[in-house]
């Protein structure tokens, strides 16, 4: 998706930019994403453990958010151009479509964890593509990104293993 890279005085080589920003705006779309299926969540959730999931639901939003903003501002320090619409996102996560019939907590909870483990697996990859690409910093992005998704993954799972 990248096109012509901007000037820089990166060291980085050409092609290694180039692989790094289509990495970058991958997860950039994911990211956008599950930000908006989070949001989703947020407003629509019914039921007994409502404020604790709206407000949970909401820090995802953040948390995700600012992953999203790092990730753009990588692929522009590459020299490349960052893609983040609404429009560009949906045509390119590789996420699935969140079900909007959907309301009580169990099922928001059920629906989130899934899109957030396959972000995860998605930044895991993204390690190991950013470290065949050569490009140490995106690698350092994604690790971190990897780890604050999996603290998001296990706060949103806890709450489908209580036994209430």
């Amino acid at each position: 998706m990248s096109d012509t890279l901007w000037p820089t005085r990166n060291d980085l080589g050409e092609k290694v930019r180039a692989g790094g920003v289509d990495l970058l705006n991958q997860q950039l779309a994911d990211a956008l994403d599950l930000a908006l299926q989070a949001k989703q969540a947020h407003w629509n959730v019914k039921g007994p453990h409502f404020i604790a999931l709206h407000e949970l639901f909401d820090e995802l939003v953040t948390e995700i958010l600012e992953h999203a903003d790092d990730l753009a501002e990588r692929a522009v320090a590459l020299g490349g151009t960052a893609y983040g619409t609404v429009r560009t996102a949906a045509r390119t996560s590789r996420l699935a479509e969140y079900p909007l019939g959907i309301h009580s907590g169990r099922q928001h909870v059920a629906a989130l964890s899934a899109a957030v483990a396959k972000f995860c697996a998605s930044a895991r990859a993204g390690i190991d593509a950013a470290t065949a690409l050569g490009d140490a910093d995106t690698v350092d992005l994604f690790t971190e990104i990897s780890r604050g998704a999996d603290k998001l993954l296990w706060k949103v799972e806890a709450h489908a293993q209580a036994k209430d």
